[in-house]
């Protein structure tokens, strides 16, 4: 018996909208624990590591992070969070191979050149993301982070032939003038930092783009590509995480004061990070890097919020508001205009009829992550 047109409409829409949930949950969730037990506990170093990584997984998931300063986030990387992002795909590798033994990853095939590919640019993205905020002020570090709409744009324009309809560009512009309007302080440029923050945009523009791409060509569903990808990119940054952290910091991972609730706290840690990273893979499936890197700042707004919420009104004001407003106004006419024929369709395909095919927005399906 076939699903009514209706019914199978009404599936998706409710997919779709547990599949940014997820993401919601999982992105904000681990920059409010992380923040959270800092603040409560007073945990230092090597909890600075967990949440130092928890910050970079956070931005790679398009969700800016309103810190107070500069130095607060400096004070975050003061440690070893390669390292750390290291445990966190060891641990989503753990969960993966766990799910192929039980029968819920069924076996499929990568070619090792796209996953070479797929690795690079996703530890370039870590390993620059890390150094960028790093080396950066904090307001030229959110500019950077927002210039990686325009870059998925970019490339979706280039490589996948998409045109894009004049509501659905100014949409775009609407919500990068908001979240600028609310997270972009005090702006100061170096070359070190401008190089870094430069490689950091282009890897995780690509990266993400990668996610759609291998998924829709080998027909991968998020837990088959995870079950790929997480392998390599744990034992690579496990293998040279510690070497690159020594670096940045001058301080040895295996030199650190482990305790039973530093040790818990990672686990925590990891634990979250296993969601956030399939979250991620689902959601950029079912739509693609541009749709996720938009609407994804809606997690922007959340983090400013809930940090307003439990951790003080400390730079609430006016300004803040407005920009908060304006960006989920961009949101909400991104979502509409894309949704729309012709506000986000391919202009040629090679492989497909001459029919466009919608591309984006909240209306594009996928069947791969119903069935792992």
């Amino acid at each position: 018996m076939k699903m009514a047109p209706a019914s199978k409409a009404d599936k998706k829409a409710a997919l779709d909208a547990a599949s940014w949930m997820f993401n919601v949950v999982t992105s904000v969730g681990i920059i409010i624990v992380n923040k959270a037990l800092m603040a409560t506990y007073g945990f230092s170093f090597e909890q600075g590591a967990v949440l130092a990584s928890s910050l970079v997984l956070c931005v790679r998931n398009s969700c800016n992070i309103p810190v107070a300063s500069p130095e607060t986030v400096f004070n975050y990387y003061d440690s070893a969070a390669t390292t750390l992002t290291g445990l966190h795909f060891a641990t989503t590798t753990l969960m993966t191979a766990v799910l192929r033994w039980l029968g819920y990853i069924q076996p499929s095939h990568l070619p090792f050149s796209e996953l070479l590919k797929f690795v690079l640019f996703a530890n370039f993205s870590i390993v620059g993301m890390n150094v960028s905020l790093m080396w950066n002020s904090v307001g030229f570090y959110q500019i950077a982070k927002l210039t990686m709409i325009p870059v998925s744009c970019f490339l979706e324009v280039v490589l996948d032939k998409i045109r894009y309809s004049r509501d659905t560009k100014l949409s775009i512009a609407v919500v990068l003038l908001g979240v600028a309007v609310c997270t972009v302080t005090d702006v100061s440029v170096n070359a070190r930092g401008f190089i870094a923050a430069f490689v950091a945009v282009w890897s995780t523009s690509m990266q993400q783009y990668y996610v759609h791409f291998l998924q829709r060509k080998y027909s991968l569903g998020s837990f088959n590509l995870l079950g790929h990808t997480a392998p390599a990119q744990a034992a690579s940054l496990l293998l040279l995480g510690p070497f690159l952290d020594y670096w940045l910091t001058n301080k040895r991972v295996d030199t650190y004061d482990y305790n039973i609730a530093s040790v818990l706290f990672i686990i925590l840690s990891c634990t979250i990070a296993v969601g956030t990273n399939l979250s991620q893979f689902i959601c950029i499936g079912r739509f693609t890097a541009v749709s996720f890197q938009v609407l994804g700042h809606m997690k922007t707004i959340l983090v400013l919020i809930l940090g307003f919420f439990f951790f003080g009104k400390e730079g609430l004001n006016l300004h803040v508001v407005l920009g908060m407003i304006i960006a989920v106004v961009g949101m909400i006419w991104y979502g509409n205009a894309s949704s729309k024929p012709g506000g986000k369709e391919r202009r040629s395909l090679s492989n497909q009829s001459n029919r466009p095919q919608k591309h984006g927005g909240l209306s594009e399906s996928t069947e791969l992550d119903e069935k792992v």
